[in-house]
């Protein structure tokens, strides 16, 4: 996939945010639970507490199950969470990096094992494609923020890395350890941003058909059923036909 708003096309016409609205809710949730029990319950003094509290609120996540997440993390809970990082092949040899929490990693490991076997995949070691990715951090503005050498500039000035803008968005990326920073700055300069988060970014790419995406999204959707997988990221690209085709599908 060669963009932000391909992957946007695809999940919004699959319909997972609305079909999987409170599964959403709960894997944001986790994740704010889990940075602000790791660090300061203040957002503003939490880096990773106060990105995810921003994508929650992207997700529209209601305030009330904001501050619940974090209260909870001062109660005791959410401590026994592993982050766990999968690798592995998926359909036509696209490289997939799965990224869970849980506080299973047997049972997790299973899944997510079997979820590959049973859908044209195979699960390999940690490692197996990683280098096939960048950890890269990822601040998303709608086009609507300004024209492409408006947000250029001011991702520049804010000490990003690389701009990819088209007529839906606007994605810019920079280091993983400067996204703090970076989108703390692009804020003052262009206000609040859609989504900011780490992100796995490919720097090399596979082609797929119609076929090849259609039996590569069943395995990620499969794996993103799970409460335990936070995230999942493939290293497919497909040309404007083959996404035309696969929506009208």
């Amino acid at each position: 996939m060669a963009g932000h708003s391909k992957w946007a096309n695809i999940q919004h016409r699959k319909g997972r945010q609305d079909k999987l609205r409170s599964k959403l809710f709960s894997k944001l949730a986790k994740e704010i639970t889990v940075a602000a029990k790791m660090g300061d319950p203040d957002p503003d003094k939490n880096p990773r507490l106060r990105m995810a509290v921003k994508e929650a609120k992207s997700s529209s996540v209601p305030k009330d199950v904001i501050d619940r997440a974090i209260k909870k993390s001062q109660a005791g809970e959410g401590e026994n969470y592993d982050e766990i990082r999968y690798e592995g092949y998926g359909p036509g040899g696209i490289a997939v990096i799965v990224e869970a929490m849980t506080d299973n990693r047997n049972r997790t490991a299973s899944t997510v094992r079997s979820t590959f076997s049973k859908n044209g995949g195979n699960l390999g070691e940690t490692g197996s494609v990683g280098f096939m990715f960048d950890r890269t951090g990822e601040v998303v503005y709608p086009a609507s923020v300004g024209d492409a050498d408006t947000v250029m500039m001011a991702a520049i000035e804010a000490g990003a890395d690389d701009v990819q803008s088209d007529e839906e968005s606007h994605v810019i990326y920079c280091a993983d350890t400067d996204l703090n920073d970076v989108s703390t700055a692009l804020e003052a300069e262009l206000g609040e941003s859609e989504s900011t988060k780490l992100i796995w970014k490919p720097n090399m790419t596979t082609e797929v058909d119609v076929e090849g995406l259609t039996k590569l999204m069943k395995l990620i959707d499969l794996l993103e059923d799970d409460d335990d997988i936070q995230r999942v990221t493939a290293n497919f690209e497909a040309s404007d036909e083959v996404m035309s085709a696969f929506a009208e599908a």
